[in-house]
């Protein structure tokens, strides 16, 4: 059983409305790494509707969440927003400057994310915790959390371990210049919270309005409550040993409701980089991945991956195995048959057909209509070799991979593996330049019996079936005859084309090209 399909099944025991969730400050671009929490969520909101229960998904943005500190692509002038919410903040405009006519700081960073959302089939309800805060939900767990302060206080120091300051309190009110940093609370009258500010002014907030916010552990508890939160899957961060998961959920009944089941999920790494990071500037983000790859094989990443287990990410050559690994399991699904399989077989067939259902854009697609019938690969070493798409789909229908024209799904693809050829992130190991005559470090590495193997090789290649196979039948039957082993002729072969000693399969790329050129680059050997 997929996790997905697992989690929806332990959420039916309580029988009742599940109500699913993530989410996300604003405070940066979003990238990858954040993808991995929301669509956690959303893949157990799918597998309880296909359970056939009540759900929704919603997907909350921390609007309420203050500025931490100045960032890298922030102009100085953001120094006298620390500690002001996002939602009442102006956007920064090109040069970093705040931008009034841009809308908020949180709509900013909130929007383009959106709507890489809706491009992977993410739509969930939006709720900005500023407006929940305005509209006065908050305001019963507020007052609750200010009358248990101390159970409170005892339940935060004694789960995680860290003694709060003398002055703590479960709210934080706003001060007369904005900022909820330096406001010490001086009493407490429902529905005022009284205070004083960093600059010596004195006022008052009111918990009904957004006013002022709970700290987050507690906020988070409170709108587990607010929101009649059944499910949200949390990164290790939060989830972790005294993290603010352990202190949420008796923070949360004690504040009159029930709290989620707990579950945690490791986070995904950019490999060789460590966790991704907005702050440290370590990322991918979505925008730019979907330039690469069908969004199906975004879902994919996460959907294959149990939710305890971290996920290497890059946009190279993992990137394109995982890719291949979409492609070629939709193939052995298509062509498996149930029968015959083992106990142990057709457990892993469910589980892949799990991950290959929640991997399809909208729920309920066939996930074998997203088939393209050519491995990433492949079509990486065409579009490098055939500057024309025609010349493509030419060799495609060439080598059966299609019959008349391509579809869609495959025309898509085409224009993806472009666009990743022509940018920063493709592997260089799959990197093909075709060398028209034999450069000084082929020359200086093709020794005379490798000549003698070449010079062979070429006398034969017009009997040759000019195919990936044929061709490597023709190499291995030469190569026996030779003095140099099997590989070494393979070897000769990428420093004559390629100018290097290894690269995508040789033969591969042989059959690609005209034969009469491959004959005119051996003989250019002095």
């Amino acid at each position: 059983m997929h996790w997905a399909d697992h989690a929806a099944l332990s959420l039916s025991e309580n029988g009742k409305l599940q109500v699913c969730a993530s989410g996300i400050t604003p405070s940066g671009e979003f990238h990858i790494g954040h993808i991995r929490e929301i669509l956690t969520a959303e893949m157990i909101h799918r597998a309880c509707l296909d359970l056939g229960l009540e759900s929704k998904y919603i997907f909350i943005v921390d609007s309420m969440d203050p500025l931490r500190r100045v960032y890298d692509f922030l102009s100085p002038s953001y120094e006298k927003y620390i500690g002001t919410p996002l939602a009442f903040i102006p956007a920064p405009g090109p040069d970093g400057e705040p931008d009034n006519s841009g809308g908020s700081y949180a709509e900013y960073f909130l929007n383009p994310f959106l709507n890489s959302l809706k491009k992977i089939g993410v739509t969930p309800e939006i709720i900005m915790n500023h407006e929940t805060y305005e509209d006065g939900k908050f305001s019963e767990k507020i007052d609750s959390a200010i009358l248990n302060k101390d159970k409170i206080r005892n339940i935060i120091e004694e789960i995680s371990g860290r003694e709060l300051p003398d002055n703590w309190f479960p709210y934080s009110p706003i001060g007369s210049d904005g900022s909820m940093d330096g406001v010490e609370v001086t009493s407490y009258e429902k529905p005022y919270v009284y205070w004083k500010d960093r600059l010596g002014i004195e006022g008052k907030s009111n918990i009904m309005k957004a006013e002022g916010k709970l700290p987050w552990r507690i906020d988070w508890a409170a709108r587990w409550g607010i929101h009649q939160i059944t499910s949200e899957p949390a990164g290790k961060d939060h989830g972790s040993s005294g993290g603010s998961y352990d202190t949420g959920i008796p923070i949360c009944r004690l504040l009159g409701s029930d709290p989620p089941k707990k579950m945690v999920y490791e986070w995904i790494q950019l490999k060789g980089m460590g966790p991704m990071s907005s702050s440290k500037g370590v990322t991918i983000g979505p925008v730019e991945a979907l330039n690469l790859v069908p969004p199906e094989i975004l879902r994919y990443v996460i959907a294959r991956s149990k939710v305890n287990r971290h996920i290497d990410f890059d946009t190279g050559s993992t990137l394109f195995e995982t890719a291949d690994e979409y492609e070629r399991l939709l193939s052995d699904m298509s062509a498996n048959e149930e029968r015959g399989l083992n106990r142990r077989q057709r457990i892993a067939k469910e589980t892949n057909l799990g991950a290959l259902k929640f991997s399809q854009i909208y729920r309920g697609d066939d996930p074998f209509k997203s088939l393209g019938g050519v491995s990433f690969r492949h079509l990486s070493l065409l579009a490098q070799i055939k500057n024309r798409d025609e010349d493509v789909w030419t060799s495609l229908r060439k080598s059966n991979h299609i019959r008349i024209g391509p579809n869609k799904i495959l025309i898509e693809r085409l224009s993806r593996m472009r666009n990743w050829i022509d940018g920063p992130h493709f592997p260089e190991k799959s990197k093909i330049i075709i060398h028209r005559v034999a450069c000084d470090e082929a020359i200086e590495f093709i020794d005379e019996q490798k000549k003698s193997f070449l010079t062979e090789l070429k006398s034969k290649l017009n009997d040759c079936e000019w195919s990936e196979n044929g061709i490597n039948n023709l190499i291995r039957m030469i190569s026996k005859n030779s003095n140099i082993t099997t590989k070494d002729c393979y070897v000769a072969l990428y420093w004559l084309i390629l100018g290097k000693n290894n690269g995508p399969r040789i033969a591969s790329i042989m059959s690609e090209l005209d034969k009469d050129k491959v004959i005119l680059l051996i003989e250019s050997l002095p």
